[in-house]
């Protein structure tokens, strides 16, 4: 293991002849129409990729296989949670792709309207979303723990036609109910109400009608055996949104192209991830993340493999469920989160070796900074290789890490390796905007145009694309919010964010989301979160309240119990304190690195604009209480 000069010689290219070596990864996806541009970068930061070549995703995962493949299964559907396991080939999810396809359409979908799915981790996700592309409609995938006025909100900005949920899901065991939510957040939308398409998987134990909702099962049947011929877009032709938070308090819809989206996926199965057509991967996320978009479902199916599609928990009904499927399903990849594998290494490596493993060739993570401990305990209980990655909602695909396709450079643990190919990576001084040298903090940027793959604009907001992540420096680089500091051999190592975003076990939440939440109860005057430490999911929510006078003061329980309402049970905080003040600026600024600090036990250093100094003491004394 040691193939840098292999990698140094690929990457160099992917630099330097970005046209020569993007049109070779091209190759392996189907063109209705070739394009007669690979780049074009005449308005920057915004880059089209692959001009005028006209393609579609449902037809490249789905229809192209279908001669060679079409027996083999695309999709393995474990839930742990209703205690099924199903199986789909190619050719029946071709079928159902189609039939729900032509229902969509019957629905009034076309190309270019949007579809918001609200769905569990059931397969009729996965068929939605591909008969979405099919037609060249735009679909935005909402996870299924965010509550009613965030799914409003996401719903605001998209303006979708239909939304496509299910009566309820399951979690632990307990059901989780999903109609109920979406009628609360149309009773707050402020756009057209869209159509309704509901999935009864007979687990409410009350239906929640509204007006003009459609059974799923029902409409769907009366579309059996009818095809509907792929809608052939243009390759910057929108595939879908997907919302992430950021520095303010409201989502950013992080809208993906058609062509580069795939080129770039089917690329990064080849070098990064080495699977082939005909081999099993799985990837333990949800499909309301980025993870679950781009390797449960688009990749592995562009690819010609089979993906496992999991309902359930890694600890449920036993520590060893994941690993039982491993070797049940002869996967080769598996791909999950740090916070997955602190999970399970509380039970103990028994219930790895517990299973025949030896189909499994690598696993990856990502999703939060990987310490190197839990590296080091996987990678010596699964006798290797273990892969960090990493990479953001925003770019869809990897932007540091190794190559298990390639052939694997040296591991070093909690070092998510070195750039990806297309990602021309730059170390700055937060403050100076200079290069900074080896074992040296700066913030990551990426020096434009973006590769393939990588988001293209905010939805409906080009504006926001540019000052969100072009606008830190005179140079208009790619802000990824993340700190990071490499060694003496150039291997990265993500040290957490530069910017006020919490990440908990994965799921990225913008500390003003939380914040805003908080205020919308009548007795809340201000409030600051920030996102500590945390041993199992990378950091938890810790917020502080100063409250109004003349009010009833609301508990504790109650102010976490509106966040958890509002965004998701997700965002709950951990701990919340009630003060009597925030420390800020002179500006009014509140400082939450100075409250970070000391909710972390660390120094906050010197605060020459702090407006009042004794706020610190009222931090740390609310702390103590913990």
């Amino acid at each position: 293991m040691n193939n840098r000069a292999n990698y140094e010689a690929i990457y160099r290219r992917s630099i330097t002849d970005r046209s020569g070596f993007w049109q070779e990864q091209a190759a392996f996806i189907d063109w209705a129409t070739p394009f007669d541009q690979v780049l074009d970068y005449s308005r920057p930061p915004f880059a089209r990729w692959f001009v005028n070549g006209t393609t579609n995703i449902c037809y490249n995962a789905v229809d192209r296989h279908l001669a060679e493949r079409g027996d083999q299964t695309a999709i393995l559907w474990v839930s742990t949670e209703v205690d099924c396991r199903q199986q789909i080939s190619y050719r029946q999810l071709y079928r159902q792709v189609n039939e729900m396809a032509s229902l969509l359409v019957e629905l009034g979908i076309g190309a270019g309207d949007r579809v918001l799915i609200y769905l569990p981790m059931i397969p009729e996700a996965i068929i939605a979303m591909l008969a979405c592309v099919r037609i060249g409609a735009v679909h935005s995938v909402v996870f299924g723990g965010f509550a009613a006025l965030a799914l409003a909100s996401r719903i605001d900005d998209a303006s979708p036609k239909l939304v496509i949920t299910a009566d309820a899901g399951m979690r632990g065991g307990k059901v989780a109910p999903y109609k109920p939510l979406l009628d609360a957040g149309l009773a707050a939308v402020t756009v057209a109400k869209p159509k309704v398409l509901v999935i009864n998987r007979g687990l409410a134990s009350e239906p929640h009608p509204i007006a003009g909702e459609i059974d799923y099962h029902q409409a769907v049947a009366r579309h059996a055996g009818q095809e509907v011929a792929p809608v052939w877009v243009e390759s910057s032709h929108p595939s879908y949104i997907l919302y992430t938070s950021g520095t303010t308090g409201k989502p950013k819809g992080i809208q993906r192209d058609t062509g580069g989206h795939m080129v770039a996926l089917r690329m990064s199965m080849r070098y990064i991830y080495g699977v082939e057509p005909g081999d099993v991967m799985f990837a333990g996320s949800d499909i309301g993340w980025v993870v679950g978009h781009s390797y449960i479902v688009y990749a592995p199916l562009l690819t010609g493999a089979t993906t496992l599609l999991y309902e359930g928990l890694p600890i449920r009904p036993d520590p060893g469920i994941w690993w039982s499927l491993v070797a049940d399903y002869k996967v080769n990849c598996l791909f999950t989160s740090p916070t997955a594998i602190r999970l399970l290494k509380k039970t103990g490596v028994e219930w790895i070796h517990k299973y025949d493993l030896s189909s499994l060739r690598t696993l990856f993570l990502a999703g939060e900074p990987l310490d190197k401990e839990t590296h080091r305990w996987v990678n010596e209980a699964l006798h290797g290789p273990v892969i960090d990655n990493y990479w953001q909602t925003e770019t869809g695909w990897p932007i540091l890490t190794n190559f298990a396709g390639l052939g694997l450079m040296d591991l070093k643990f909690g070092s998510p390796t070195l750039p990806s190919f297309g990602y021309e990576t730059l170390l700055l001084n937060g403050v100076t905007g200079e290069p900074v040298g080896a074992h040296t903090k700066g913030s990551l940027m990426i020096r434009p145009p973006l590769p393939p793959g990588c988001m293209t604009t905010v939805w409906n907001n080009d504006q926001a694309f540019v000052n969100t992540y072009f606008s830190r420096y005179q140079e208009p680089l790619y802000a990824t919010f993340d700190y990071a500091l490499y060694d003496e051999d150039g291997y990265f190592f993500i040290m957490g964010r530069d910017d006020d975003v919490i990440n908990v076990a994965g799921h990225r939440l913008g500390t003003r989301e939380v914040e805003e939440a908080l205020c919308s109860h009548p007795g809340v005057a201000e409030a600051a979160a920030v996102g500590i430490k945390d041993d199992l999911k990378g950091q938890e929510i810790e917020a502080f309240v100063v409250l109004m006078s003349h009010t009833t003061p609301p508990t504790v329980e109650e102010l976490k119990n509106v966040v958890a309402r509002q965004i998701g049970g997700i965002a709950k905080p951990k701990y919340l304190h009630i003060v009597s003040s925030l420390p800020k600026t002179r500006s009014g600024k509140v400082i939450r690195r100075a409250i970070l600090a000391i909710a972390e036990g660390r120094d906050p250093g010197e605060l020459p604009t702090i407006e009042d100094s004794k706020t610190l003491e009222v931090i740390r004394d609310a702390i103590r209480e913990r």
